[in-house]
């Protein structure tokens, strides 16, 4: 039954001399003690005890299949022995029947039997322990065994790659020699109860790698158990995660944080604001949430360009750090909004001054590289639970106070208020119904003749639109001019009464004045469509045989600068074509004296902020004059609007102003009321008295 299976590897190499030795050197040996083969000169030491050594031989070094052989082949011999009365069984089949021959035998089978399973399982728990071995010293997990002391008595290749330590730096220390000093007292307690009763313990911890650096790893911690159930000591093995770590860390952040600013963006925002409520939810108390707008920060984009808008943010990012520390949390929405979750409950009552504090710290001038920016911002505020229980209604509400702190100037902030909502619903239909407007044929325009100051004579008009809702009745241009802007809707109704106004002109240069002039108004957003617009005016102005100079077309400061690299090809346009221009509001905006002339602006408009106050003692009498005065010596025409009272009139026609416009003289009137001036024959109105069109 051994030999059904043939053993391997007996006649390979040089194990075949050993073989051939062990076969030969057997059945020599069986010769001698069983056959008397040199018995004169071996009789004397030929014992069977010899026979031993060559089944210790077979076991160790051939196994089962030895151990069988040798047997095998002895057994033979003393047979052949026995049977002719010689060797060392020769008086055994006479005396006892071969009983002593078998009992030897017996003894020799089991004592071969026994070594080879010995021996094989010897081989085999050397085998584990080298293969154990092999597992250890190669493995790429760090692993490091420590006695009952928690004393390290050995660690891996591994263990040395990860933390810079040798083994004979680290065995006889115990593991705090890489503790980070990160985890508390009470981690670690926690930790060795779970060992205590369970034998195993997994998790991450930081440590320190002998040059100090910080990692983080993936630590499995095992009981080794004795005889007895006696606790032997303890096997660690971890994985350094750090670079794991850092890249989840730089994934969620980049899906949590704005990546310019540093700040939590809109998600991470969304997430704090909803923990932030809960816990006033539990703590029964105040949240306010401020939305923080900057003003005009398209404006510094599109002068000076993208770069400077970055360095921008983080100045603005900065001042609001310094600001909010301790009192809530900062976030940017993204663009130039930036959402402030003020959560201390010590400043819940200081919410007016805290706002304040903001605003002032925002209009402070940046220093942008070489050039100084003014700045403001708009601001609204929401309060829980007071205007809100839930997070996407208190964002909304503070975007509605913040969107009427717009409104209303900038610079300011407004408490979100139930009128608020009222107003935005009002304002979400008004656009709605702004769609139609134009279609419904619902939108008029008005005439607002300008005067020449110096003879009375009405030589312009200003094109004012008007909307005749069919339920709300006239609305006036501040109300529904801003949503057609944020709505794209001002594009048509900028061509509707571009349109309006040639027809108008060319009626009134046909049938009263042949140079008359008609102005409009032109919205920033239309000097950023396409400048085939401007091409289609002047080809329908030749339609109806008028001039270019028939039309004024007039912008305004802030316009002027936030288009300006749209702006000076259309001015050309317009230049080229005949049109002239007129620079609206000026003295409210900052443009450049430079513009003026780089932009061939043909007139300038007094704001009626600076005339409807103007008398002998005010201030606004030394800016009129040196307004006037600085657009004669550059060459441009200067029309005052705002013109209520005689004074005023007297004043400005003192100073040289061109042209005036303002209720002194008329409003805004229907193109059919404006003939009737035409139809008068006072058309110049010399006297006082006279000047009453109205």
């Amino acid at each position: 039954m051994t030999w059904k299976e043939l053993p391997e590897g007996w006649f390979e190499g040089y194990r075949a001399f050993e073989t051939i030795a062990f076969i030969s050197l057997t059945f020599l040996a069986g010769q001698i003690v069983f056959l008397e083969w040199f018995h004169q000169e071996l009789g004397f030491i030929a014992r069977g005890y010899w026979i031993i050594v060559f089944v210790t031989w077979g076991a160790i070094r051939f196994g089962r299949h030895g151990i069988t052989f040798v047997v095998t082949m002895t057994f033979i011999q003393a047979m052949v022995g026995a049977a002719h009365g010689i060797g060392f069984f020769g008086r055994d089949l006479q005396e006892s029947g071969l009983i002593n021959m078998q009992l030897a035998f017996l003894v020799i089978s089991v004592i071969g039997l026994l070594l080879t399973l010995v021996i094989h399982e010897l081989r085999k728990s050397q085998a584990d322990m080298k293969l154990a071995s092999i597992v250890y010293q190669s493995s790429s997990e760090a692993m490091m065994v420590t006695d009952a002391n928690k004393s390290i008595i050995s660690v891996n290749p591994a263990f040395t790659e990860v933390t810079g330590f040798q083994s004979d730096e680290i065995i006889g220390k115990t593991p705090r020699i890489l503790s980070a000093g990160l985890h508390s007292k009470e981690f670690y307690q926690a930790m060795w109860r779970e060992i205590s009763a369970t034998g195993k313990w997994q998790g991450e911890i930081h440590n320190r790698r002998k040059s100090g650096e910080l990692f983080t790893e993936l630590l499995s911690i095992n009981t080794i158990y004795g005889p007895g159930g006696a606790i032997q000591g303890w096997v660690g093995l971890f994985v350094d995660i750090s670079e794991k770590r850092k890249k989840e860390e730089l994934i969620w952040k980049q899906a949590n944080y704005d990546l310019l600013t540093e700040l939590p963006n809109r998600r991470m925002i969304h997430d704090r604001l909803n923990e932030e409520i809960m816990k006033c939810q539990r703590d029964n108390r105040q949240l306010a949430l401020m939305l923080i707008n900057l003003d005009r920060f398209r404006e510094v984009n599109d002068t000076l360009g993208h770069q400077y808008g970055d360095q921008l943010l983080i100045e603005v990012t900065r001042r609001l750090i310094t600001f909010s520390q301790e009192k809530g949390i900062l976030g940017r929405l993204g663009s130039d909004e930036f959402a402030f979750i003020l959560s201390n409950p010590n400043e819940i009552n200081r919410v007016g001054f805290c706002v304040n504090s903001i605003l002032e710290q925002l209009a402070i001038p940046y220093h942008l590289g070489n050039e100084i920016t003014y700045l403001t911002a708009s601001i609204g505020l929401a309060l829980y639970p007071e205007d809100a229980n839930d997070v996407t209604t208190l964002l909304k509400c503070a975007d509605q106070a913040m969107y009427t702190a717009k409104r209303e100037g900038r610079n300011c902030f407004y408490y979100y208020t139930s009128s608020m909502q009222e107003a935005a619903i009002a304002r979400m239909r008004l656009a709605n119904d702004l769609r139609y407007a134009v279609r419904k044929k619902e939108l008029i325009v008005h005439y607002q003749p300008i005067i020449d100051l110096s003879t009375g004579s009405i030589h312009k008009a200003e094109a004012l639109i008007r909307w005749q809702h069919p339920r709300i009745g006239m609305i006036s241009p501040d109300k529904f001019i801003p949503i057609a802007e944020e709505t794209g809707l001002i594009i048509e109704i900028g061509e509707w009464v571009f349109h309006q106004a040639a027809a108008q002109v060319a009626l009134f240069r046909a049938n009263y004045n042949p140079k008359f002039q008609i102005s409009i108004n032109k919205s920033p957003l239309q000097f950023k469509m396409g400048s085939n617009k401007c091409h289609l005016w002047f080809e329908h102005l030749k339609q109806l045989g008028l001039p270019g100079e028939s039309i004024v077309i007039e912008i305004t400061e802030s316009s002027l600068m936030e288009s300006k690299d749209n702006i000076c090809n259309y001015l050309l346009m317009l230049r080229d074509n005949g049109m002239q221009v007129a620079l609206d509001d000026f003295g409210t905006g900052y443009s450049s004296l430079a513009y003026l002339k780089k932009f061939d602006i043909d007139y300038i408009k007094i704001d009626k902020s600076f005339v409807q106050n103007l008398n002998s003692d005010s201030d606004d009498l030394i800016l009129c004059e040196a307004m006037i005065v600085m657009a004669h010596k550059l060459g441009l025409m200067v029309i005052a609007e705002g013109i209520e009272t005689w004074d005023q009139f007297e004043l400005l026609k003192k100073f040289g102003c061109n042209y005036g416009q303002g209720y002194l003289f008329s409003k805004p009137i229907p193109a059919d009321e404006f003939s009737k001036f035409f139809e008068k024959d006072n058309i110049f109105f010399p006297k006082k008295e006279k000047f009453l069109l109205n």
